[in-house]
């Protein structure tokens, strides 16, 4: 098992930027605002020969306010308490504060041992500020610059006697089961529906920021998590609204992290609020999942407060019939997240459209479905002559892709498309699933 760094400190000394630059990629927003992040982010780092976890975390704050604030320190405060070593940041140029001052000694009252670094030390007016720390009794400060990778060799040098003990510690122990795929599942929506509450459920821990008011997550972060035994990689997004009404920076930044999320996903939960089912922008989130080729599960929020249950689920069946046609069929699961109601009905649906999403059919079952959909509906003519759908075989899973040699593919109307989609779907068991139907021009080869 790798060793897990902790990067703490007050808001705005380069938490973010130093946890991106050793997971090498922009994982974690970064903004000059202070107080970006909120959660605690996790993602592998590598330093050298070392490879480790390293955690950002939320910065500290002295007198913390009540709700999200509170929150925010109890996560970073967890983080702490959890890592082999924390590396507690402040920023050279700025110098020492009262409030670095006072979170160096609480956490030295702690377990876990502690790195000091010096960020932002790409110049000499830095230097004052770097020496000024040695009076926290943490011994000499690093110098290091997080945006522009400065004193890194250092900073591995530190971290090694941390690697050397994991090591010692774990021996040859835990290789993990052979052959077990991590399940990526993301939680998706329109803001405040619940996604940070559903993600807390279903880990039972409080593992994400919550709050009354929209817009608490702003990063995606993960949690890797283990349910009957798989494996699932659970990520939770920033809630998406309408393009139109994004107009702040960091929304637009948080925002783009939800797509890339989306797009890194093998399973999406949409999750709704019993409220407002299925509105607009539910649908644009529902289509971007299935244009993606992602499987997609609906999961119906607050559930305990709706008064008439049959109304609504016809509601929504309805739009999804006339809205989401290309995904008919999509398991729509009715929950309460925080009451933690009906969430083992969720997982059975996501580990269903997953196995799904991975199946594969055979070359002779295609055929055989090919010539029984040709006897039922034969396609239409195209000057004076039918066309011809000569051979169809599965060229990939995830989502499943079928390529389909035909006489004239530009002769083919978008509705015996969809009949073809359709009857796919029905044969081979693949409710909501994202099908991708490819019209290739070419004799069958078996012929």
């Amino acid at each position: 098992m790798p060793f897990t760094v902790a990067i703490v400190g007050r808001p705005n000394v380069g938490k973010s930027t130093l946890f991106n630059r050793l997971v090498g990629r922009s994982a974690a927003l970064v903004d000059d605002r202070p107080g970006v992040t909120r959660d605690r982010r996790v993602g592998e780092a590598r330093l050298g020969a070392l490879t480790f976890t390293v955690v950002d975390t939320a910065g500290l704050e002295e007198t913390p306010a009540e709700g999200t604030e509170t929150q925010m320190i109890h996560q970073t405060q967890r983080a702490v308490a959890e890592a082999d070593v924390a590396v507690l940041l402040f920023d050279a140029r700025a110098g020492l504060t009262p409030m670095d001052r006072h979170f160096a000694r609480e956490l030295r009252r702690g377990k876990t041992p502690l790195i000091l670094a010096a960020n932002k030390c790409e110049g000499r007016a830095a230097e004052p500020g770097r020496l000024e720390a040695f009076e926290l009794g943490l011994g000499e400060p690093l110098a290091i610059s997080a945006e522009h990778g400065l004193g890194l060799t250092e900073l591995a040098d530190a971290l090694r006697p941390f690697a050397e003990a994991a090591e010692a510690a774990d021996g040859a122990e835990e290789e993990g089961a052979e052959g077990e795929r991590i399940i990526q599942l993301a939680i998706v929506g329109r803001p405040n529906v619940g996604k940070s509450t559903l993600v807390n459920a279903l880990v039972e821990d409080e593992r994400v920021v919550t709050g009354p008011e929209p817009g608490v997550t702003r990063d995606a972060i993960a949690v890797n998590w283990e349910w009957r035994g798989q494996p699932i990689r659970l990520v939770d997004t920033a809630g998406l609204r309408r393009r139109a009404r994004v107009a702040d920076r960091l929304e637009k930044m948080s925002t783009a992290d939800t797509f890339n999320a989306v797009r890194l996903a093998q399973v999406v939960v949409l999750v709704l609020d019993a409220d407002a089912i299925l509105d607009k922008q539910d649908l644009t989130i529902a289509r971007h999942v299935v244009e993606e080729g992602r499987a997609l599960v609906i999961a119906v929020n607050k559930w305990d407060q709706v008064e008439d249950r049959s109304e609504a689920l016809q509601r929504l069946s309805d739009r999804l019939q006339t809205s989401l046609p290309q995904a008919r069929g999509l398991p729509t699961v009715t929950i309460s997240a925080l009451r933690r109601q009906r969430l083992d009905k969720l997982l059975d649906a996501v580990l269903a459209i997953y196995e799904g999403w991975n199946r594969r059919v055979g070359t002779g079952q295609l055929n055989r479905w090919l010539e029984g959909v040709r006897e039922a509906h034969p396609p239409p003519m195209a000057k004076g002559r039918r066309v011809k759908l000569r051979y169809a075989t599965q060229v990939k899973a995830r989502p499943p892709t079928f390529a389909l040699f035909v006489s004239r593919p530009d002769a083919l109307p978008d509705s015996y498309l969809r009949y073809l989609t359709n009857s796919l779907r029905e044969t081979f068991d693949l409710p909501g699933i994202p099908l991708r139907l490819l019209l290739r021009k070419g004799k069958n080869p078996y012929a």
